[in-house]
């Protein structure tokens, strides 16, 4: 049956000479894995720039219900980036969220909520000329309310500390090892007030957003089994003195 949707890409693997296996997570059937063959010609349908991590597409592709592997008839670009590739602070930030989704999408189904939430970030991250040093703090904390543990903001008060495994505030410690401490839960919870539009009116050092960017990796660790460390942090907390 051929079908229609929009989708952005998350993850792309060479596989053999001509094709890549791509993972996208789509508008109307979630995550999907699609086979390519990409054309070695600037007149190709599957150009293979179409396929860079968190690209926007329109896909008319050949459904068949079990398979693990889709194929693609065609292919369109739906919203360019304009600036992302030609920044190199935006795009680390871009390759950080498309690994981030990767792995924390990896069973999502229909969500166009999520999908309209994601599209809508990359392109504010787009537009952006400046303020975007929080962008994926403030991403990775708001995308949780989506996948059922966004903190209860009520539960915080000064000298709290946050349990990770039960995504609340408390002013005991817990009996367990995974948690954070009252002064990273400040920040954490200073994190969690802020949106795209606002982020920029919280001052933060490379230290606080690096250790924030890791508490939160870690808190996904937590409630996402199998999610690894992220490869591209590391890159990701050179930025923004």
């Amino acid at each position: 049956m051929i079908a229609k949707t929009d989708a952005i890409v998350l993850h792309t693997i060479k596989y053999g000479d001509k094709k890549i296996i791509v993972d996208m997570f789509t508008k109307e059937m979630g995550r999907m894995a699609f086979a390519v063959t990409v054309s070695s010609k600037n007149t190709g349908k599957m150009k293979k720039q179409y396929f860079q991590p968190m690209t926007m597409l329109e896909l008319t592709y050949d459904l068949r219900p079990g398979q693990q592997l889709q194929r693609l008839k065609d292919v369109r670009l739906t919203a360019p980036a304009s600036s992302i590739c030609l920044c190199a602070d935006k795009l680390a930030i871009a390759l950080f969220v498309a690994e981030f989704l990767y792995y924390s999408l990896r069973s999502e189904q229909r969500n166009v909520t999520l999908y309209d939430y994601i599209c809508d970030s990359l392109q504010w991250l787009d537009a952006a000329n400046d303020g975007y040093a929080n962008f994926h703090l403030t991403f990775l904390m708001r995308i949780s309310r989506f996948l059922g543990f966004f903190p209860n903001l009520e539960d915080y008060n000064e000298g709290c500390v946050f349990d990770m495994r039960n995504s609340c505030f408390s002013m005991t410690v817990p009996m367990h090892h995974d948690f954070i401490a009252a002064d990273d839960a400040a920040l954490l919870q200073q994190l969690m007030r802020m949106n795209f539009a606002t982020m920029r009116l919280f001052r933060m050092s490379r230290h606080e957003r690096n250790r924030i960017a890791e508490v939160l990796v870690e808190y996904y660790r937590i409630h996402i089994p199998g999610f690894p460390m992220l490869k591209s942090l590391e890159v990701l907390q050179q930025l923004f003195d």
